[in-house]
């Protein structure tokens, strides 16, 4: 399976790549940011963010696509660009039909250290670990994004074979 887990921001939106299965090894596949220039208008900005997130998409094919969750800040500023930077990310992958989840940071620093509220080094030394990288992914939203990544490896694939037996009538069809 091969997912790409997306850290969404305004002005430094991360973006990895994860080859994998569960407990089979992960693979790197490409991490990065997708940047804006903060002087730039709203609209402007969300459609950088776009054209960078659907360059990626086409040029990886991604089987899922996993988002950070939005979650309450003091910001609502900061949050607002946030939420729209993640919807651009929902929104190419509906377009190309492809599956989303949203994990909140806490999910994908649990998969990844076993630690909900791990810091963010914790969550890079792993995550280093975990795709035997020699070299911290930078900034930290591309590290955060691979996390989402392989936490979306370890954890969705359980959940989609969850939703698809729920779907299933005990004898075995569709309902």
């Amino acid at each position: 399976m091969r997912v790409m887990g997306v850290d969404p921001g305004l002005t430094r939106c991360g973006v990895g790549v994860v080859d994998g299965a569960p407990g089979k090894p992960l693979r790197l596949v490409h991490v990065g940011v997708v940047r804006t220039d903060p002087g730039d208008d709203i609209a402007q900005r969300l459609l950088g963010i776009e054209t960078g997130i659907e360059a990626l998409v086409e040029q990886y094919a991604p089987d899922a696509i996993a988002v950070e969750r939005v979650f309450a800040q003091h910001n609502v500023r900061t949050v607002m660009g946030t939420a729209q930077a993640a919807g651009v990310a929902m929104l190419i992958a509906a377009r190309r039909g492809l599956p989303v989840a949203m994990h909140t940071p806490s999910e994908a620093k649990a998969a990844v250290t076993g630690n909900g509220r791990a810091d963010k080094a914790q969550v890079t030394t792993m995550v280093m670990r975990l795709l035997r990288l020699e070299t911290a992914p930078k900034p930290a939203d591309a590290a955060d994004a691979l996390a989402l990544a392989i936490c979306h490896v370890w954890r969705g694939g359980a959940q989609a074979r969850l939703t698809a037996a729920r779907a299933r009538t005990p004898g075995g069809t569709r309902k």
